[in-house]
């Protein structure tokens, strides 16, 4: 089980936005993940559409549209759609119900795995983007 890279890619861009005094651009965003632009403007798209962040039409470039204390971890995680409806686990879809365990697993595991979700969400809730940001800036420093 692994959450989709949109989450981490996400942060690093929305960082680098937050960190940079100038606009930037997908193609300058691209480069600091290392990976293609056209992956920069569709997760862009999913951080506009959830209102984290803005793009300036042509020669323009990328800003938050909030604090940087007021967007959290999870409102990223959120935005990019790393999980969907029916949760971060996924169960086997077909155990066997004439099995006294395999007619239950789902059910008593269930519950475990909602609660796992749960604390790893509210984790996400307790980091800003500019916790995350301040943490950077102390790394450059101590370099």
């Amino acid at each position: 089980m692994r959450i989709s890279s949109r989450f981490t890619i996400s942060v690093h861009m929305l960082s680098l936005i937050n960190v940079r005094t100038d606009l930037l651009t997908s193609d300058q965003l691209a480069d600091s993940v290392n990976t293609n632009a056209v992956i920069i403007r569709q997760i862009s798209s999913l951080l506009k559409k959830a209102g984290l962040m803005g793009v300036k039409r042509g020669t323009g470039g990328a800003y938050l549209l909030k604090e940087p204390s007021a967007i959290s971890l999870y409102d990223i995680y959120q935005a990019v759609d790393v999980v969907d409806d029916k949760g971060l686990f996924h169960a086997h879809e077909n155990p066997n119900p004439m099995c006294w365990v395999g007619s239950n697993i789902n059910e008593v595991l269930g519950v475990f795995l909602s609660k796992a979700q749960e604390a790893m969400e509210g984790a996400l809730r307790e980091v800003s983007l500019e916790d995350i940001t301040e943490l950077i800036k102390q790394k450059k420093d101590a370099s």
